[in-house]
């Protein structure tokens, strides 16, 4: 072999082995990559969800202004499906003509007459209090709720709806459900809902903020019902 032939080896083979390493290099790669867990999918209603709330402040299970004229409290079941209906057809009405323009503010008192779901989903909402997003918690789950007692609340479901609410921890909201705090939220609805008289839900009180409340008689679930007794307290 001649020295011209023995530097064109060297080459060739120096690059051979370059390649070499760099192919098992890209293929530990992808091992790793394929191994790893994959991130939840965003859930159905998430988008929307983002739009009919963004920008609204949030106090605990307290959706709107502080300082709204009028209160609106809604004892809800997740599992609930007329809640579910009122949650996905009127509340995004009323959240834009009222809550948004600072004219009333929403109360949320979740309550746990369906079943053991009914709790999961419950203390898992409570628990995204703490980070301001109750509201998101709430509405993605009566978007995506199950059939009754399934077992449809899983913490597979959840982390989805960690992954489609913008700024909330979903491992944090799954971690703070037995917290002492969520304890207190659930023990404070079930007391009013008690004082309340509430036999099922969805039931609501209205009344001015910061005055007594007063069990709000409905002929539907519609907007439409809800207008007459907001517009009236507001005169006042």
């Amino acid at each position: 072999m001649t020295k011209t032939q023995t530097k064109i080896f060297i080459v060739v083979a120096a690059a051979a082995a370059a390649l070499a390493a760099a192919l098992i290099a890209a293929s530990q790669l992808g091992a790793h990559a394929g191994s790893a867990a994959p991130a939840p999918a965003a859930l159905l209603g998430a988008g929307d969800t983002t739009s009919l709330l963004r920008g609204i402040p949030q106090h605990g299970t307290v959706l709107g202004d502080p300082k709204a004229p009028v209160t609106l409290v809604e004892y809800a079941d997740l599992q609930c499906p007329y809640c579910a209906e009122w949650a996905t057809t009127t509340l995004p009405v009323l959240v834009h003509d009222y809550v948004r323009a600072g004219r009333v503010k929403l109360v949320f008192r979740g309550l746990a007459f369906i079943g053991p779901d009914s709790g999961l989903a419950l203390r898992s909402a409570l628990a995204a209090a703490s980070q301001g997003r109750l509201w998101q918690v709430v509405h993605l789950l009566y978007v995506n709720q199950g059939q009754e007692n399934s077992g449809w609340v899983t913490d597979d479901l959840l982390r989805q709806v960690g992954a489609s609410v913008p700024g909330l921890d979903g491992e944090r909201m799954l971690n703070e459900r037995r917290s002492s705090m969520v304890d207190s939220a659930l023990d404070s609805a079930a007391t009013a809902a008690t004082n309340a008289g509430v036999t099922g839900t969805p039931t609501f009180e209205i009344g001015r903020t910061g005055g007594p409340l007063s069990h709000l008689q409905l002929a539907s679930l519609d907007a439409s019902a809800f207008r007459p007794a907001i517009d009236r307290l507001m005169q006042q």
